[in-house]
């Protein structure tokens, strides 16, 4: 922790940021949070964990959640076509005439064909629903066909939010505070500045010609969906909290706000965003490629060393945000700063790096299922007798006819040997519910065991594969 405080501190040093708040969470706590700087420098307010920050386009993924969970309740279909929620959206003309309707999952992962925005989107959080109708009767202009490319579109989600009041029958705004916030624990996020004491809200700066002025405060409004939350680092943690305890899946009680199946499905790649062939890991020689994705409301991407990264940055005039999280590790790292655009997932990023590389944190362990693990036992009884009357039990029709069982028996048996004495058998590793590998532990070495199992309701081996260890 104290490489990744210093990691922090040199950043926002380096990068004039008035103030800035951090947290990381690991298997559903918030273990370490630290805050830099001030909320307010003229009356010299420090920021805290309780300060309340405009988290800019990380709004969007509360956004995508609140579809989903109409989705979940039969009030929506992705694919439904936009003009059936906004009537407006009819005199919408299509960037070519064979592209297809846009839909709301289309919204959702920026494949309508509009353009990238960030500048003049980033001035709309307070326009009128009178003020939006008007402008999208008046016609768009796209950049790509819908549904073929990727391309970040802050009106997008603006729409999206008109989705979600049209189908919930109220407000989006109000629909998220109740269905997700509310029920999340987050008493402290708002779409209104002027609703948070002014001791607890952080004001934005923009740093110019070596000093900070003030940067206004835009109202909630209409275009609020695609950036208008304002939210503490102990609320946002509470948020992202849910999203790693969706993972793994699991039988236990689903409580919701939102089903973890649906969490799950809102943390899947959808169209491809970025290739970064050119990544380096910490040390700055071994290469770690990376390919991105959006997903719905979320950045995804896996490197080289198969981590996948769930993520979102945020940034207004006047704030910079960032969260990245990662389901396999229950792993996530939260900066919030109160600079113009601060670009606060460059240390996010390295932070969630020191953390890899240094303490020792493993990936989550798949839950072993019960056959898996019966049939682990069993195949460590099989591969050193091939006892009629087990093999008929456990293996699958396929098995003797893909390998004759004298070529198991002698093939086995060699391998085996090369062990030496059986000492132990070790437990299943799981690679799913119905793959795995055990260990078969000898006095000169390891067979690793790796079996795969049929998709019958009674599961059989249908493959098996042995491979000896030395010892080193």
């Amino acid at each position: 922790m104290p490489e990744v405080d210093k990691l922090f501190r040199d950043f926002a040093r380096a990068e004039h940021f008035p103030g800035m708040v951090y947290g990381i969470i690991l298997d559903g706590r918030l273990v370490h949070s630290r805050a830099i700087g001030f909320a307010d420098l003229k009356r010299k307010i420090p920021a805290a964990s309780d300060t309340a920050f405009r988290i800019a386009s990380m709004t969007k993924s509360f956004v995508s959640m609140a579809v989903f969970k109409l989705r979940d309740e039969g009030k929506l279909s992705l694919d439904d076509p936009v003009e059936k929620y906004l009537p407006e959206f009819r005199n919408v003309r299509a960037p070519t005439s064979d592209s297809p309707p846009v839909t709301v999952r289309n919204l959702m992962t920026m494949t309508t064909g509009l353009p990238e925005d960030n500048p003049w989107g980033d001035r709309q959080l307070a326009i009128s629903q009178e003020a939006l109708k008007k402008f999208v009767s008046g016609g768009l202009s796209f950049s790509n066909p819908t549904g073929q490319q990727y391309e970040y579109s802050n009106l997008g989600f603006v729409l999206l939010g008109q989705v979600v009041s049209m189908a919930s029958g109220m407000p989006f705004q109000q629909y998220i505070a109740t269905h997700i916030l509310g029920p999340l624990g987050m008493t402290n996020t708002h779409w209104e500045f002027a609703e948070i004491a002014a001791d607890k809200l952080a004001l934005g700066y923009r740093w110019e010609h070596g000093v900070w002025s003030l940067e206004p405060m835009l109202h909630d409004g209409e275009g609020a969906a695609c950036g208008g939350l304002i939210t503490t680092l102990d609320d946002f943690a509470k948020y992202v909290q849910f999203h790693l305890n969706a993972w793994p899946a699991r039988d236990d009680p689903d409580l919701g706000p939102v089903r973890r199946g649906t969490v799950r499905e809102m943390h899947r790649p959808f169209v491809i965003s970025k290739m970064a062939p050119k990544e380096m890991l910490l040390d700055g020689v071994t290469p770690n490629p990376m390919v991105s994705f959006y997903g719905y409301g979320l950045g995804w991407s896996v490197d080289s060393r198969q981590i996948i990264t769930l993520t979102h940055s945020g940034g207004l005039p006047g704030f910079g945000s960032h969260y990245r999280f990662l389901p396999d590790y229950g792993l996530a790292v939260i900066a919030f700063a109160n600079r113009t655009y601060a670009p606060v997932g460059q240390p996010c990023n390295k932070a969630i790096n020191i953390l890899l590389a240094q303490s020792g944190i493993r990936p989550r362990a798949i839950v072993v299922s019960s056959i898996l693990q019966a049939r682990a036992r069993q195949l460590g009884e099989l591969v050193k007798s091939w006892d009629l009357r087990l093999s008929d039990e456990i293996v699958a029709e396929n098995f003797f006819l893909d390998k004759s069982r004298e070529d198991w028996v002698r093939t086995s048996g060699e391998t085996l040997a090369k062990a030496g004495k059986i000492k132990s058998v070790g437990g299943v590793i799981p690679e799913n519910q119905l793959r795995g590998t055990f260990p078969i532990f000898g006095e000169k070495g390891r067979v690793d065991v790796h079996f795969t199992l049929t998709p019958e309701s009674v599961p059989k081996v249908q493959e098996l594969d042995l491979m000896f260890i030395p010892v080193r």
